[in-house]
C-alpha cells in the first residue's frame, strides 16, 4: 500500500495558471486544417478558425497561448500577415524541412480573435534573425498603441481600432540554434537593442495611466545540453552586469524528453522498457529547472546595484517556453513532426505538469509543444474530424489545480525495481487547495499493476469528485473514426473513514480527487 500524508493547513505558492499554456506554431498541419481551415470552409468555424478545436481549447481555460513560433518566428515578417488574404504574399516554409507553401491567412488578427474566443493571453515572439529591430517596434506599435497614429489607423482598417494589449514579447527564439547559433554575448549585446527598442507606451511616468508595460522574455538555454545550458545562463547574465541593464522579464528555457536512440520504439508500439524509459526522461526537467533558477538568482545578485536617478531593480521569472515527449519521426505521418499520442504521453504530461507545480515558486509560465498536430498534441485533426489526446484530458483534469496553492505532501510508496531505469516509484502524486477545495491527482506509472493508496489528511474532508483516465495497454491512443479508447471516466467512490481516504488507483493512470474542507 502507498501512504500520502497531506497537510491541509500549510499552504504554500499560488501556482500560476500560466504553467498551463499552450503553444502554436506555422509546422506542418500545426495551423493550417489544426487550427485555420478558412472562412469557405465546409469544417464548422469561426470566421475561419476551426470550430471544435476552439471549443475544446476553451474548455480547458488556456492562459497563455505563444505564437507564431518557435523556429518560424525567425522567418516571419509581420505584416506579411496583416490585410485582406487575397493579397498577402506566399512563399516556403522550410522549418524542419517541410517545404510548404506559407499564404499568410492566419496573421496577428487571426491570432488574437484566437485568442480572444479560448480567453488566453497572447506571446507574441518577435523576429530578431531575418527581421529588424524597426519591423519589431512597428508591430508593437501596431497591436498596442491607442493614440491615432499611422499604424493605429492601419490596424483599424484591417478590422480592430481598439489596442490589442499585447503583454508578453519573447526576443528571439533559440537563439543558440537556428535562431541564429548566436553565443550568450553575443544574443545578450542584441537582446539590449531590440529591449531598448521596443516603446513603452508612457509606463511608468507620473503624468500617465497607462497599463501597456511590456513583459520581455529573453531566449534561455537550450536544456537538453547539460554543459551549454549551464554556460549560457552563466554568460548572459554575465554579461547584464556591465553597464546599464535592460528590461528583462522573463527567460524561456526549452527542454524536450528525446525518444530518439531506439529505432524499436514508434510512438504506438513500444516496449515495457520503452515505456519506463520515456517515463523517467521526464523527470529530468525537474533538475533543470533547480539548476537554472539558482543561476538565474546567482546571476541577479551579481548585477550591481545602479547609481543615480532612474536606477531600476531587477525581477527575471524562469519560463519553460517549449516541453514535451519528441519520439522518433514517423514518415508516414500526415505532416511532419505529427504523432499520435498514447497513455505513456499522458503519464509524463501529468508528471511534466506536477513538476511545473511542485516548483511555482521556480517557474511561472511554461507551454507545451504543441498545441496541434506537432509532438506531444492535444488535439490531432483530419479533414473533418477531431481527436481529443489523453494529453488533451489531462489539461483538463488538472484544470483546478489553476490559481491553487500548493499542500505539502508526504508519499511513502514502492519502487518498481526495474534494471532498466532504477528508482522509478510506483505511485507520484500531488495535492493543491483553492476556494476550499482540496485537489489531489495519483499518477500510477506502473503498465502492469493497480496500487491501493491511503491518503492521510490533518483535518476530516468530504469526497466531493474523481475521475480517472486509465488504458487497458499501455500503447492504447484515441484515433480517427472510433471511439474513443482513453478518456476520464468517473472514479469509484474512495472509502472515507475520518481524515483517511482509501483508493484504488489503476494501472498506468492518472486519477484526480476533490475534498471540501469542513470547517
Amino acid at each position: 500500500m502507498t501512504k500520502i500524508t497531506i497537510a491541509t493547513t500549510k499552504y504554500g505558492e499560488r501556482i500560476n495558471p500560466n504553467l498551463h499554456g499552450q503553444f502554436v506554431e506555422f509546422l506542418g498541419s500545426g495551423i493550417y486544417d489544426g487550427i485555420w481551415v478558412g472562412e469557405d470552409s465546409t469544417i464548422p468555424n469561426y470566421q475561419g478558425l476551426r470550430k471544435d478545436v476552439v471549443d475544446a481549447l476553451k474548455a480547458i481555460k488556456p492562459s497563455i497561448l505563444r505564437w507564431p513560433g518557435g523556429c518560424f518566428a525567425d522567418t516571419y515578417h509581420w505584416r506579411d500577415g496583416v490585410g485582406p488574404r487575397n493579397q498577402r504574399p506566399t512563399y516556403f516554409n522550410e522549418n524542419f524541412g517541410t517545404q510548404q507553401l506559407e499564404n499568410n491567412h492566419f496573421g496577428t488578427h487571426e491570432f488574437m480573435f484566437l485568442c480572444e474566443l479560448v480567453g488566453a493571453k497572447p506571446w507574441f515572439n518577435i523576429n530578431m534573425l531575418s527581421g529588424t529591430v524597426q519591423e519589431s517596434r512597428e508591430w508593437v506599435e501596431y497591436v498596442n498603441r491607442d493614440t491615432e497614429t499611422s499604424l493605429v489607423k492601419e490596424r483599424a482598417k484591417n478590422g480592430h481600432s481598439e489596442p490589442f494589449n499585447v503583454e508578453y514579447w519573447g526576443i528571439g527564439n533559440e537563439s543558440w540554434a537556428g535562431g541564429g547559433n548566436y553565443t550568450a554575448e553575443s544574443y545578450a549585446n542584441e537582446y539590449r537593442k531590440y529591449a531598448s527598442a521596443m516603446p513603452s507606451f508612457g509606463h511608468g511616468l507620473p503624468w500617465t495611466e497607462t497599463s501597456q508595460e511590456l513583459k520581455l522574455i529573453a531566449v534561455g538555454p537550450d536544456g537538453n545540453k547539460p554543459k551549454e545550458r549551464v554556460d549560457w545562463t552563466k554568460d548572459f547574465f554575465k554579461e547584464l552586469t556591465k553597464y546599464r541593464k535592460p528590461k528583462i522579464d522573463g527567460y524561456d528555457l526549452h527542454f524536450y524528453n528525446w525518444n530518439l536512440t531506439d529505432e524499436t520504439d514508434t510512438v504506438t508500439n513500444f516496449s515495457l522498457d520503452a515505456w519506463y524509459r520515456v517515463i523517467n526522461g521526464a523527470f529530468e526537467l525537474e533538475e533543470v529547472i533547480w539548476e537554472q533558477a539558482q543561476l538565474i538568482e546567482d546571476g541577479l545578485k551579481a548585477i550591481p546595484q545602479e547609481d543615480g536617478t532612474f536606477a531600476t531593480d531587477i525581477k527575471v521569472d524562469l519560463i519553460v517556453g517549449e516541453w514535451g515527449n519528441w519520439h522518433n519521426i514517423d514518415l508516414t505521418a500526415p505532416s511532419i513532426l505529427w504523432q499520435q499520442c498514447t497513455m505513456r504521453d499522458a503519464i509524463t504530461t501529468a508528471l511534466t505538469l506536477d513538476i511545473f507545480h511542485r516548483n511555482c515558486d521556480k517557474v511561472q509560465m511554461a507551454c507545451v509543444a504543441q498545441s496541434v498536430n506537432v509532438l506531444n498534441s492535444l488535439f490531432l485533426t483530419k479533414d473533418s474530424e477531431t481527436v481529443l489526446t489523453p494529453n488533451y484530458y489531462v489539461f483538463k483534469m488538472y484544470q483546478p489545480h489553476q490559481d491553487g496553492q500548493k499542500l505539502d505532501l508526504g508519499i511513502i510508496t514502492k519502487k518498481l525495481g526495474r534494471k532498466t531505469e532504477p528508482g522509478l516509484q510506483q505511485i507520484y502524486s500531488f495535492a493543491s487547495v483553492k476556494e476550499n477545495l482540496v485537489t489531489v491527482n495519483l499518477v500510477n506509472i506502473s503498465a502492469n499493476d493497480a496500487e491501493e493508496v491511503e491518503l492521510i489528511f490533518d483535518q476530516k474532508l468530504l469526497f466531493k469528485t474523481g475521475e480517472v483516465l486509465a488504458a487497458e495497454e499501455m500503447t492504447d491512443f484515441n484515433d480517427f473514426g472510433q471511439a474513443e479508447k482513453i478518456t476520464p471516466e468517473p472514479a469509484e467512490d474512495p472509502k472515507v473513514k475520518g481524515n483517511m481516504v482509501a483508493i484504488n488507483v489503476p494501472k498506468a493512470s492518472v486519477s484526480v480527487y476533490q475534498f471540501e474542507l469542513v470547517k
